[in-house]
């Protein structure tokens, strides 16, 4: 199995007084504001470690859900956020860490094995393996 997924960017203007807008493929993002100032000074619109982050989320919560079925659970909730940081060093800026917080309610199961099961996902997923920094995890269950 294999897909393969678009985004795209524009931005007018250079540097800080540039404007973008950010797209995806399937519509989900459709010409999304972004630019120096709603990755720096909180205005509204998105920005790239925004989308890294729900990225991460989203595919972390999949690949947990997908091992928790195969560990014979039928039910459950997931509830994921994901931190990205971006720092300033020498050669620029750097995405220095992503960290997960997960927070799982599952019957029947007990926390050891959720955190277990957790760990595993966060190794698998795609986008944890994309990314070439730090990647926590914290969770919190609920059997």
């Amino acid at each position: 199995m294999k897909t393969t997924n678009t985004g795209s960017a524009t931005y007018e203007g250079l540097g800080k007084s540039g404007k973008g807008h950010v797209s995806t493929g399937s519509g989900a993002l459709s010409a999304q504001p972004y630019g120096f100032q709603t990755r720096f000074e909180d205005e509204a619109g998105t920005n790239p470690e925004e989308l890294i982050a729900a990225a991460h989320a989203s595919c972390f919560t999949m690949a947990l859900s997908f091992k928790l079925a195969e560990a014979g659970h039928e039910d459950g909730s997931i509830v994921t956020s994901a931190s990205v940081t971006l720092e300033k060093d020498d050669g620029g800026f750097t995405v220095t860490r992503s960290a997960l917080s997960a927070k799982g309610k599952v019957p029947g199961m007990d926390q050891a094995t959720f955190e277990k099961l957790a760990g595993e996902a966060k190794e698998g997923c795609p986008i944890s393996k994309l990314l070439d920094t730090e990647i926590t995890l914290e969770t919190e269950f609920e059997g």
